[in-house]
This record gives C-alpha cells, structure tokens and sequence, in this order.
C-alpha cells in the first residue's frame, strides 16, 4: 500500500496530513501527486469526493516553498478557481490545514463578501489565492489584482464552471496569466466543451482518471418513490419524522430541490411540522449560506435544503440521505446530487421523488448514469393522510431536531403584541364607522423618491420594469390598488 511519504512530498507537507491523520493517499492522489510534483500540466477526470482538493494542494504547497518566491504585490503565486462559493471556502480551508508548516500566505475572495475587505486582503499579495470567477474579475478590473505572478493556475470542478456561464470568464483570465504557468484541470465529466478548453489552457498534460464518466458510486443505495406532486411535502415530513421508515438510519439528511422558492418552501412547511432546517441556494447572503452549512456539518441543524449551488464539492462528512425532492432536469447533476453521502469510505442512502412530470428526467438519470433505482411504496392510507382525512402511524422515534413551541403568551423579542395594533375600522361610540375624511392622512412612504412613483407599494430595484406611470399608492401585499395605480402586492418572481 503506497504512502504519502513514498510519493516525495516534503517533510512540512507530511507533518501537516499526519495532524489531520491521513497516511493513505486516494487513487487520485497517488496518480496525479508525482507529475504535478515534476510541473507537468494535469488533466484529472474524477467525481466529486475522491479526495481532488489534496491531490493539487499537497504537490503544489510543496513547489511553491521549494522556489521559494517573493510574494507578487497585488497578485498571487498560486490561483485556484471553483465554481461556487461554498467550494472555493472549502478549498481555502484545506490549503491552510496542509500548508500550516509550510509558511505560506493563504487567501479568498468571493462574492457576497465585502469588495473593500477583498482589496485589503490582496494588497500586499498572497502565495495562494482561491476565487470564483466572478470576483476575480471584478477585483482585476478595479486594479486591485493582477494575474502577472501566477505559476499555478487550478481549474476545480470545469464542467460546472462551464454550465454556470464561465466559460468567457475562464477565457480572459486564461489570457493574462503568464504563458509559463503550470496548469492543473480537474472535471467530473469529460464533455466536448471540456475537451476544446482543456486544449487552450494545458501544455502536453498527464491524464489521470479514478472514475468512469457519468456513473454513481458503488456504496450508494438508490431509491424511488413514485409520488404525485401535492403529495411530496407529506412524504418528506413523514420520513423525517420516522413515520415511514426508508433504508438506513435517518441522521443527517439533504434534500435538493430545482428552485430557490421551492427551497424555501420546504423550509416553512418543515417548521409548521414542527422539524427545523436551513435553505442554502442563490438569494441567500454568503454568511447565511456559510452559516447554515456550518450547522448542518455540526449536526445542530441535521435537515439541509439545497439548489444545486450545494451540489459540487462541498464535503460534508455523516450525510446519512440525499433526498431529491425534484428530479433535476440535467442527468449529470443527478450524480452530483447523491455524491454527497456515502463520504470518507462511508455508505450513504439515496432517495428520489418522481411525479408523473418528472418521468423524462428520470428516465435520462438511467439511460446516463446506468443505475436501477429500487422502487419504494408509498405508505398505508397514504392519500387519505395527504388530504387530513387518516391517521399516521406514530413513529418509535423521530430523529430530526424539533423546533420549540413558543409558550402562551410569548412573543419573539422586539415584536408588537397583536393587541398594540390600532384595529382597522375604527367605530364610533354608536356604532357606526369613522367616515374615511375622518381618519388622520398618512404620509406616502414613496412620495419623496425620484421619478414620481407615489405611494409605497412594491419597492423594487431601478431597471426592474415598475409601477406604470401615475401608480397610487396601494395597499402594499394586499393588492387593493387605486384604479389605474397598478395595485400594490408585490408580483411573485419565478426565480431558479
């Protein structure tokens, strides 16, 4: 059995992975740690959770120390770039655990985050910068950054990089790193798209592979539950609360859904069952995105709903299930999905929702991924639990934490009793309303804005297409507006 001393790394990098307690390198790591060690460009096709991140950090922390290069002002010597925020955190935690004793100056930029904040921290330069591609960009064109210092250049997770919208990204940073760059390409499939960038940004490179295209890791058990659309919420709260029992012991669970509003839409309807969870996906600030990853990966909060933001190379140890709520409607991220259990060795549970309009996605997750999915029944009675009219079988245990009803009486802090609110519709003492003359006006909260909207109805960005010319004010989220005001409810955006 190889070791990770029989694979040259140096003695700083070896004391750092014997603090962590790693001795045994991956099969991807084994592969791809000797070529990058002689500056050979790599191309490394391999699936998420194969241990990727150690087999470009380790090699590469170990050239830059032995060049033993000044820092570049404004640049870095080492530029990794991941496709989501979550990713390139991640691998910016790791350069730092394996490079602890190598001396080497590690940072991040992301979006979300403050831009001053990110131009302070590359002011003096960095040895390894880890980025996503958006904010590289927008720190480069503010002359805060510069690419003139790169001697590694580390492309993560290519595919979805590409299936994100990077590619023209991808293409400008290629150009104004230095020609004489290492380059190291990392993708979980092997595409044409992959092929035609792998041949701009790499030299001659070694090819490693630990994984057939497309396939889903053997210590994964797939399920199916053919399920009508309305009944999916029933069934989720059901096994979450053990009253239908599923394969494996139901501890640490992520759910993924196709939209940012379906996310959050099983987020609300878990906690008026009594279940608490978070929902990581696009509309989420970064530090609330980081924060309900931090309590989902310290088992506080053991639910997480997702998008597929969460779907690549976020390493989450103790996933127990991956739910697929809503199939996704590209087979590839299917493997994505579900590639978050069954880590570190571990085997992992698999469970997939179809409705009847869900049929053609699954039917492309087989024909891609080769995988039978093992149907599950629905349980007893179920539709009549759906619609309230049957009981439920009481479950021994409920594994998930509970949300804590709030005492009689208890209100949440800094929130107005209901009794406080001045009722609408006040009545005179004979019992007649106040005429509307009587009441006291209220000034429009929008009257001051430019650009003559009155009245403080839906507030929204500039160049959002809004209130037609003239609008009224409105009764804002009860849509009573004035004839011709264009009401006042905000419209409800279909955001993915």
């Amino acid at each position: 059995m190889t070791t990770f001393a029989e694979l040259g790394l140096s003695q700083p990098v070896l004391q750092a992975l014997d603090m962590k307690g790693y001795s045994t390198p991956t099969p991807i790591q084994e592969q791809a740690i000797p070529p990058v060690l002689k500056g050979r460009d790599l191309l490394g096709i391999a699936q998420t959770g194969t241990g990727k991140t150690a087999a470009f950090m380790l090699p590469s922390i170990d050239r830059l120390r032995e060049a033993d290069k000044q820092i570049p002002f404004k640049s870095c010597r080492m530029l990794v770039l991941a496709p989501t925020r979550e990713l390139a955190v991640q691998i910016a935690d790791s350069a730092k655990d394996y490079g602890a004793l190598a001396g080497l100056k590690v940072q991040c930029i992301v979006g979300g985050t403050s831009v001053g904040k990110d131009r302070n921290k590359l002011h003096r330069g960095t040895d390894i910068l880890v980025a996503t591609p958006g904010r590289l960009l927008d720190l480069i064109e503010q002359k805060a950054l510069n690419l003139n210092g790169i001697e590694v250049l580390v492309l993560d997770e290519a595919d979805q990089m590409l299936d994100l919208g990077f590619i023209h990204a991808l293409r400008k940073i290629k150009e104004l790193a230095p020609k004489d760059r290492q380059t190291l390409f990392f993708s979980a499939t092997m595409p044409k798209a992959i092929k035609e960038l792998v041949s701009g940004f790499c030299n001659n490179p070694v090819q490693v592979s630990v994984t057939p295209q497309s396939t889903t890791a053997e210590r994964i058990d797939q399920y199916l539950f053919m399920v009508q659309q309305d009944e999916k919420l029933s069934l989720l709260e059901m096994i979450l609360k053990g009253r239908h029992e599923v394969p494996g012991a139901v501890e640490r669970v992520l759910i993924f859904t196709r939209t940012k509003h379906g996310a959050d839409r099983v987020v609300k309807r878990l906690a008026q069952g009594g279940i608490e969870s978070n929902a990581i996906h696009g509309n989420k600030s970064q530090p609330q995105r980081q924060r309900a990853l931090d309590e989902f990966r310290k088992g506080r909060v053991p639910v997480l709903i997702a998008t597929d933001v969460a779907a690549r190379g976020i390493d989450i140890p103790g996933v127990s299930h991956v739910i697929n709520y809503e199939l996704p409607n590209v087979p590839e991220q299917y493997v994505h999905r579900i590639g978050r259990t069954a880590r570190a060795g571990k085997d992992g549970v698999a469970i997939a929702f179809c409705a009847e309009d869900e049929r053609a996605y699954l039917k492309d997750i087989r024909k891609v991924t080769g995988a039978e999915l093992d149907r599950l029944p629905l349980p007893d009675n179920f539709r009549a639990v759906v619609e309230g009219e049957g009981p439920t079988k009481p479950a021994p245990r409920v594994p998930m934490k509970r949300v804590q009803p709030r005492p009689v009486g208890q209100r949440p802090q800094g929130q107005r009793a209901q009794g406080d609110r001045k009722p609408q519709g006040e009545r005179r003492p004979d019992g007649e309303r106040r005429p509307q003359g009587d009441r006291k006006p209220q000034q429009s909260q929008g009257a001051a804005r430019p650009g003559g909207n009155g009245g403080g109805g839906d507030r929204r960005q500039p160049g959002s297409g809004g209130r037609p010319s003239g609008g009224g004010g409105g009764d804002r989220g009860r849509g009573r507006g004035r004839p011709g005001g264009g009401g006042g409810g905000r419209p409800r955006s279909a955001s993915v």
